[in-house]
Order: C-alpha cells, then sequence, then structure tokens
C-alpha cells in the first residue's frame, strides 16, 4: 500500500478504500490506496506453491479480514506483531525484523516491505550465511509493488530445493519458503 502524494492522492494504478480497523470507530476510517491488479498477481504467486504467504503487517489480523478481501485473497495467515512505543521504524533497523526472525525460526523468507534499512539487508545476509535462505524486496513507497518485484519473488522462490518424500513417503530435504 504506497503512502499517498502531497495532495493526498494514491497512484493512478490504485484505489482508495476507508476502511475501519479493530479498535476504532465507525467515524474512524483509515484511507488505504490499493492496486485491484495486485491480487490476480499474487494470487498467482501463491498458486505456483513455491512460496506460503503470511501478512507481517501492523495491520495485524486486520490486513486479512480488511485488506485482503479487497484485492480478492483469501484468508491468510499473519505475524502478530506487538504495537510498538517508537516514534520512527527505524530505532535499530526495522522495528518488525526481530519478530520476524523469531517467527521465521530457520524457515527460508523473501520478505516484501517498503521500510527496510541497512541493519535489515545486513540481517537477511547473515540469514543467509547460517543457511537461512533470506531476500528482501523493497518497492517505492510512493509506488508500490510492481510485476518486477513478483518477478523477483517467484525467481528466487524457484531456485530452493523442494520438498521430496523418501521411500518411506517421509518427507526430506525440506525448506518451506515464507513471503511476508
Amino acid at each position: 500500500m504506497p503512502f499517498p502524494d502531497a495532495g493526498g492522492a494514491g497512484p493512478a494504478t490504485h484505489t482508495r478504500h476507508d476502511v475501519v480497523p479493530t479498535g476504532r470507530a465507525a467515524d474512524d476510517q483509515v484511507t488505504v490506496w490499493l492496486n485491484p491488479a495486485h491480487g490476480a498477481l499474487l494470487m498467482h504467486v501463491i498458486r505456483t506453491g513455491l512460496v506460503t504467504p503470511v501478512w507481517c503487517t501492523s495491520w495485524r489480523q486486520d490486513a486479512t479480514t480488511l485488506i485482503g478481501p479487497l484485492i480478492g485473497f483469501p484468508p491468510l495467515p499473519y505475524v502478530d506483531l506487538p504495537r510498538p512505543q517508537i516514534t520512527t521504524s527505524h530505532p535499530n533497523g526495522f522495528w518488525k525484523r526481530d519478530h520476524v526472525d523469531t517467527w521465521l525460526g530457520d524457515a527460508p523468507a523473501i520478505w516484501i516491505d517498503d521500510d527496510f534499512t541497512g541493519l535489515d539487508h545486513e540481517w537477511a545476509r547473515e540469514r543467509t550465511t547460517r543457511g537461512q535462505t533470506t531476500a528482501l524486496v523493497q518497492p517505492d513507497p510512493r509506488v508500490g509493488l510492481l510485476a518486477e518485484h513478483v518477478v523477483e519473488v517467484l525467481a528466487w522462490a524457484a531456485l530452493l530445493p523442494v520438498a521430496r518424500a523418501d521411500a518411506s513417503g517421509n518427507s526430506c530435504d525440506t525448506k518451506a519458503a515464507r513471503s511476508l
């Protein structure tokens, strides 16, 4: 969801939606700008089975109940992030990073967000060095997600080892990629 411009408008490709997040009164709506084409584009990625999509947003469960339906998403899991008491999103890198790191465990991940810092890119390199393949995709916050970002996600996921069953039917060499 890109930020609006100085005049309060979103990109021409996006549609304005006013939603009421959990805990807000009906007359205290929040405006979001969503590209209606993103739903189909991202559903294509989901249908490949190469990644398991997960919301990782300050919208928390509202992402799956308010935002997802507006672009045609089914309910998706989400990282239940805390409500940080910070005045900037970068006190020591991206405030979500440590929570995501814990949530991911050893799973490989590709994370799409427009708010990464150099510390977050270093975190991704360190995870990858430890064998937890991690990539960050950072759209421009004034433009939002582009098809080239989705191509990057698919190319990254296609390079991961795939799960295969051994003779007993047990899965081995598995790496479940998570797309945040």
